[in-house]
C-alpha cells in the first residue's frame, strides 16, 4: 500500500508540473494526447474510490497479479477509448481538467491511506482484498506515468521502487523473465508494447520476443 501512495503521488506531481503546452502533446497511449490520458486517470481515481467503498463477504477470486488479464492490443474501436478524448476536450482550458484531477486524485490517495488492507472489495465482477487491489494499481500508475512523460524529456520518471515492483509483477503475469540487461523502465516499455525492442534487445529476449506485447486489461 505504501507503493500505491508513492506511485500515485509521483504521478499526480508529474501532472501538476505540466505546462499549458504539455497538455496538447501526444502521450504514450496511441491516439491520446496528454490531456486525454489525464482524463482517463480521473476515471481511474473514481474507480479506486468506488471499489474501496464496495465491500464483499465473498472469498477473493483474484490477487494483485491475477487482477490483470492479458488481452489483445487495442484497435481503437473500443467506445470508451473514443469517449475519453471527447470528455477531455469538453473541459476546455487545461486548468479545469487539472483541478478535477487534483480534486478526485487527492481523495483517492486519502482513501487508500485509510483503507483496511484486509477488507474484501468487489470490482469488475471479482473479489480481492483492498491491499491487493491497491497493489495492482501500482502497475496502472507506473505505466501511465511513463505514458504521461513519453514526449516530455525533462519530466521526472516514476520512482525506481515502483518501476521495479511493476516489472516484477509484469514478469509474474506474463510468466517470463526479462533479461537482466533490461532496465526496469525498458522491460515495461518493451514488454507492454509501448516501444519496439531494438535488435540487441530482441536477441536477448529470445522466444519471449514472439509473445510481446503483454497487454494488460
Amino acid at each position: 500500500m505504501d507503493l500505491f501512495s508513492h506511485s500515485w503521488t509521483a504521478l499526480r506531481t508529474a501532472v501538476d508540473e505540466l505546462s499549458d503546452e504539455d497538455w496538447q502533446r501526444p502521450s504514450g497511449c496511441t491516439g491520446w494526447l496528454v490531456r486525454d490520458l489525464v482524463c482517463h486517470l480521473i476515471i481511474d481515481a473514481q474507480d479506486v474510490l468506488i471499489t474501496l467503498v464496495t465491500p464483499s463477504d465473498a472469498e477473493p477470486t483474484v490477487d494483485s497479479d491475477t487482477y490483470w488479464n492479458l488481452v489483445d492490443p487495442p484497435t481503437g474501436e473500443d467506445p470508451l477509448d473514443a469517449l475519453v478524448p471527447r470528455l477531455a476536450a469538453a473541459y476546455g482550458e487545461p486548468r479545469w481538467l487539472k483541478f478535477h484531477f487534483d480534486d478526485v486524485g487527492s481523495a483517492a490517495g486519502r482513501a487508500a491511506v485509510l483503507a483496511d488492507p484486509a477488507l474484501r472489495v468487489s470490482t469488475r465482477d471479482d473479489v480481492l482484498t483492498a491491499g491487493d487491489y491497491l497493489t495492482a494499481y501500482v502497475m496502472e500508475w507506473t505505466l501511465h506515468h511513463l505514458d504521461l512523460i513519453a514526449h516530455l524529456p525533462s519530466a521526472a520518471e516514476p520512482p525506481a521502487e515502483t518501476l521495479a515492483a511493476a516489472r516484477t509483477s509484469l514478469e509474474r503475469i506474463a510468466g517470463t523473465r526479462f533479461p537482466a540487461s533490461f532496465s526496469d523502465k525498458d522491460a515495461l516499455l518493451v514488454g507492454t508494447g509501448r516501444r519496439a525492442p531494438a535488435g540487441a534487445e530482441e536477441a536477448a529476449l529470445g522466444e519471449a520476443a514472439t509473445r510481446i506485447p503483454f497487454v494488460l486489461g
